[in-house]
């Protein structure tokens, strides 16, 4: 059994007490002053899964995955991970990447976040949970709004989770609950039942419910290039769009695309 405890004023300490014998302790910061101290932890299984699933969905998805954290900072914790990674990835993806032609590299976060940046895409970004986070956010706000970024969630056994990545429109909620007008871009979630009905079909042989995927994806997307848009898209487009729609009439014209282009 492990624990922090505080043993005085400032005097922060771990304590270290086995199934059998004495604790030990050893003391973490002694503070000259008010301070707060965080501990965090993980498994070696854990990092091995996180790493595998990365590895799985790059395959999946035939692109590079690239992988960054902070070990020249955090010297054990987080070069723990970049150990991990390495060490999955040589034993048993160098030979699946270099097949399907696609690269696993590993790079410090700051230097990645530049890199990002400047990317347009296509490759799997691995990220620590605070990192994705924080980064995800980020990129999505920079390619114009939250509301257009989906998450899908692998397990290291290869299932598939789809959802939008923002959350909840809380403010957009409680205004249609007054029944007033909300342009609420519902995109993300769109991408997330088009991306789970794709997969269903390529698992189950399916290719007509593939193909629907395809269909409904390529008419959601054609509808905003068309310049029909909801109001968060609309407030930074350039050119302007051509009308800007309510959360119904929003997903009314992208159904009204989608039946065309199945016609």
């Amino acid at each position: 059994n492990t624990e922090l405890a505080v043993s005085g004023p400032g005097l922060a300490e771990l304590v270290f007490t086995p199934a059998s014998g004495e604790p030990s302790r050893a003391t973490i910061v002694d503070f000259d002053g008010p301070g707060i101290v965080q501990g965090i932890y993980n498994k070696d299984d854990s990092i091995e899964g996180f790493a595998r699933s990365c590895f799985e969905y790059g395959l999946d998805q035939k692109v590079d995955v690239w992988f960054a954290t902070k070990d020249t900072i955090s010297k054990t914790y987080d070069q723990r991970f970049r150990s991990i990674f390495a060490q999955v990835f040589e034993r048993d993806f160098r030979g699946r990447f270099e097949r399907a032609g696609i690269g696993y590299s590993y790079s410090l976060i700051d230097d990645l976040v530049a890199r990002i940046m400047k990317s347009e895409g296509g490759i799997l970004w691995a990220c620590k949970n605070y990192d994705g986070d924080v980064m995800s956010d980020m990129v999505a706000s920079a390619f114009g709004s939250l509301a257009l970024m989906t998450s899908v969630l692998v397990s290291p056994e290869g299932h598939y989770e789809y959802e939008a990545a923002h959350g909840t429109v809380q403010r957009h909620y409680y205004r249609h609950m007054k029944g007033e007008r909300t342009s609420t871009n519902s995109m993300a979630l769109i991408f997330a039942w088009s991306g789970a009905l794709r997969k269903r079909g390529e698992m189950d042989s399916l290719d007509e419910l593939v193909r629907f995927a395809d269909d409904l994806e390529a008419a959601s997307t054609r509808t905003v290039q068309d310049g029909r848009m909801t109001g968060d898209l609309a407030a930074i487009s350039d050119p302007p769009a051509s009308e800007v729609l309510d959360a119904v009439q929003f997903i009314d014209a992208i159904a009204a695309g989608l039946r065309e282009m199945r016609a």
